[in-house]
């Protein structure tokens, strides 16, 4: 069975070096990347042991010359691409690339939200439910962040379109409320307020790994850049915000020491 609609379903790095950033992600969460698909498109799947969490795609000067850049992103399934591209549009979305169907794979569209925050939309066309999305599986995406400079806005356009609820919310002083987003039932993530200094406003996503330390560790090791942690969070998690060697940032998340 699907996922139900609104629901998380892949992860998907874009880069310009595929080779180094297979090394790189192999030392700091410990996926196995596998080889390109074909040699017309460089696209190659993130394993974690326990399933596919994603993929990576070069990132090719003609997509550098329309705007993209090094960067993760997501796919939230859907019932109907089509719709849900019509329904984010009315909302004051806008349409990056238009639904398009690739063979064996599923309709797809890459669309953001009306502060300009791209993401996917998706119905695949396999029936059977992703999981590349599990808050406690090794390597898997542990959790799904949206910073945003309207945070009203933003939970009122999601939850129109993905049917999410929030169903909780913690306090950060001066920075206003974490919200808390449920999708199919699912504790999957949160929205906050982007702090004026913070920055650009994205969706970030915490992948798990083993050890929080050691994460940190290899990061730096392999060129990239730990922009905040290691730090302790609520759950008894442990997490860092890092670079990697092109400038895509992403999170990782670990159990703490106690928790251990």
């Amino acid at each position: 069975m699907r996922n139900p609609h609104g629901f998380p379903i892949w992860y998907e790095l874009l880069t310009p070096d595929p080779d180094a950033a297979r090394g790189f992600y192999e030392a700091v969460i410990g996926w196995s990347v596998g080889a390109p698909m074909s040699s017309a498109l460089d696209y190659r799947l993130l394993d974690t042991g326990q399933g596919q969490v994603g993929g990576m795609m070069r990132l090719v000067p003609e997509m550098e010359a329309g705007g993209a850049r090094p960067g993760w992103l997501f796919y939230i399934g859907v019932d109907d691409v089509d719709a849900t591209v019509a329904r984010i549009q009315a909302l004051g979305g806008s349409v990056h690339v238009a639904p398009q169907t690739m063979e064996g794979v599923g309709r797809f569209a890459l669309v953001a939200d009306p502060q300009g925050i791209p993401f996917y939309v998706m119905r695949g066309a396999m029936d059977e439910a992703s999981h590349a999305w599990q808050a406690n599986a090794p390597g898997k995406c542990g959790w799904n962040e949206l910073t945003t400079p309207d945070q009203a806005g933003a939970l009122a356009f999601y939850a129109e379109v993905f049917g999410w609820s929030y169903p909780d919310r913690m306090s950060m002083g001066e920075m206003g409320d974490y919200v808390f987003v449920e999708a199919g039932g699912e504790t999957v993530g949160a929205i906050m307020q982007r702090p004026a200094d913070a920055p650009p406003a994205a969706w970030q996503f915490y992948f798990r790994a083993a050890d929080i330390d050691a994460a940190a560790a290899a990061v730096v090791a392999s060129g990239g850049t730990v922009d905040m942690g290691p730090m302790d969070v609520p759950g008894d998690e442990r997490i860092i915000v890092a670079s990697d060697p092109h400038g895509a940032v992403f999170g990782v998340v670990a159990g703490s020491r106690a928790a251990a």
